[in-house]
């Protein structure tokens, strides 16, 4: 019996003769070894063979057109290919890894919407995170830069942002920190005066705001007990309006524009039900929109010392009798009993800044005025 001839293929590419277990069929096509190798690529996403002409990566990686369109992207600075899980967006732009730490380099003032992993300073439960506006003096990265150095010259104390309601400015931001921390090692002093030297304004500005985020677990560590005491937070500010409006330095139109009251209740749940009911935003005295810190915004900006940190003060105090008081205690303290219980050991800021803007039940004393 005769042996059965062996099929001869020919290669589609180079024309060569193949034996049956050496051809490949790609594409509608029979394919020697060496032109299999030399004309198609696996994708190096999903694994499917394309043509290498076909490569919608670049030398460095293998891509179908599929897995590119839905799996990468490429470096607005660069051009490099990044798979999207790993892009770092900056206005909408994606950037590889160098690229954008380039980035943050050259432009040290960040879009607003810009919030890093937070670094806590000091040793406590109660942090506060500073939000200071500062304007005219322009949106300028040397002048950002500048103050940075001194905020951030052993560690990222500060981030400097953009902020839409100033003039020509920017919102310098601090990572949390203890009060005592604020006080004693953030060269706050030496921030504000630079500021002042490269022309810029806070209290005189007019558009300027200070901001005060403190820490919800500060007030408990249950969401129910953070309840409670953030809703004595709005009755004390409710129930003492009109002494925190002269602290704040605003008027009662910036107030209505940047930090609405919620109105006055008789109780603290009341005044809190109330808040969440009316769904103001975050363009109140207190904002409660935020999930791990409340937002003190009531007050002015300024670039003067001690009005910063007797506003720190301030924020502390009414966050100590928010979670030692209960309802009935908080609804008898008088400002007169508020501020009679302050000691000059821990509010020696707070004090002085009472008695500058009258507040205080002693004689008043002659005040700077803020920057």
């Amino acid at each position: 019996m005769s042996k059965e001839k062996e099929k001869v293929y020919h290669c589609s590419r180079c024309g060569v003769e193949i034996r049956s277990e050496d051809v490949t069929v790609f594409d509608g096509e029979e394919l020697c070894p060496s032109c299999l190798e030399r004309e198609t690529v696996l994708c190096e996403h999903c694994g499917d063979r394309i043509w290498r002409d076909d490569n919608a990566g670049n030398s460095y990686i293998t891509l179908c057109q599929d897995c590119y369109d839905n799996h990468y992207t490429n470096c607005e600075r660069c051009g490099c290919i990044i798979l999207e899980d790993y892009a770092n967006y900056v206005d909408d732009d994606p950037y590889c890894d160098d690229c954008y730490d380039r980035l943050k380099g050259d432009h040290p003032i960040h879009d607003y919407s810009y919030k890093p992993d937070p670094i806590f300073y000091g040793s406590g439960k109660r942090f506060f995170g500073v939000e200071l506006e500062i304007d005219e003096g322009g949106k300028d990265n040397d002048n950002a830069e500048a103050l940075l150095d001194i905020a951030n010259l052993y560690d990222e104390k500060i981030y400097i942002k953009c902020d839409g309601s100033l003039d020509d400015g920017m919102e310098i931001v601090t990572h949390p920190m203890t009060l005592d921390y604020h006080k004693n090692q953030m060269p706050w002093q030496d921030i504000m005066y630079e500021a002042i030297v490269l022309g810029y304004k806070s209290h005189k500005s007019g558009t300027c705001g200070l901001h005060v985020h403190v820490n919800r677990e500060t007030f408990g560590e249950i969401r129910e007990a953070q309840e409670d005491a953030i809703s004595r937070v709005l009755y004390f500010v409710e129930h003492h309006w009109n002494e925190l409006l002269k602290f704040s330095r605003r008027t009662e139109a910036q107030m209505s524009q940047w930090a609405a009251r919620y109105g006055y209740k008789n109780s603290p749940k009341e005044i809190l039900d109330h808040a969440k009911k009316e769904e103001k935003g975050r363009y109140t005295c207190v904002n409660i929109t935020n999930w791990n810190t409340v937002e003190f915004q009531m007050f002015r900006g300024t670039l003067k010392y001690n009005t910063l940190i007797a506003t720190l003060e301030l924020v502390n105090r009414i966050c100590n009798l928010a979670v030692h008081s209960d309802d009935n205690r908080l609804a008898k303290i008088s400002w007169s009993d508020f501020v009679i219980s302050l000691n000059e050991s821990d509010c020696a800021e707070l004090i002085t800044y009472l008695k500058e803007r009258r507040l205080y039940v002693n004689a008043p004393v002659q005040r700077e005025e803020d920057e």
